[in-house]
């Protein structure tokens, strides 16, 4: 089964990715502004607001997903519907899903960084993906924040142009 997250990874290392993410989405906010930040993207797509409101609750299952992995032998990661979550995504503004997050990446961070080279290699298996070791998860996470930070750069490019 493939993992179209880890892939977008490419040759860049998942726990620099991991680390950055948070100062970049700060960033980018910056850049979008206010008048921007609830616009979609194109028709259908996400706004900027609900795609950082999206990569807050992703921080929360990913954080709760590496503890249930390490917490139990060959587990299995419970798969989400982000479609179903993002139905909620309107009580929640732009500046709150930015600090959650960040708060939410430092505390998974903090865990991540202790791991041994062990429980990297702890093997679990996700419904959609298959069998993969812990490890997978962090670039899955990394790669998910690549591409959603490409989708964001894209947008604040563009508000900047119009500056």
């Amino acid at each position: 089964m493939s993992n179209p997250y880890a892939t977008q990874l490419g040759n860049r290392d998942a726990m620099q990715v991991l680390e950055s993410t948070a100062s970049r989405l700060s960033q980018l906010a910056r850049t979008i502004g206010e008048k921007q930040i609830d616009q979609p993207r194109s028709p259908g797509k996400w706004s900027p607001r609900e795609i950082l409101v999206h990569l807050a609750d992703c921080e929360l299952a990913f954080g709760f997903r590496y503890r249930q992995a390490l917490g139990e032998d060959d587990h299995v990661v419970q798969p989400f519907d982000q479609d179903k979550w993002a139905k909620t995504y309107s009580v929640y503004d732009a500046a709150q899903a930015l600090s959650t997050f960040t708060a939410l990446r430092n505390w998974n961070l903090a865990l991540v960084r202790s791991l041994t080279t062990d429980q990297l290699s702890k093997k679990v298996t996700h419904p959609e993906r298959g069998k993969m070791v812990f490890k997978t998860m962090l670039e899955t996470a990394a790669g998910h924040d690549l591409n959603h930070l490409k989708q964001l750069e894209e947008v604040a490019a563009r508000s900047a142009a119009q500056i």
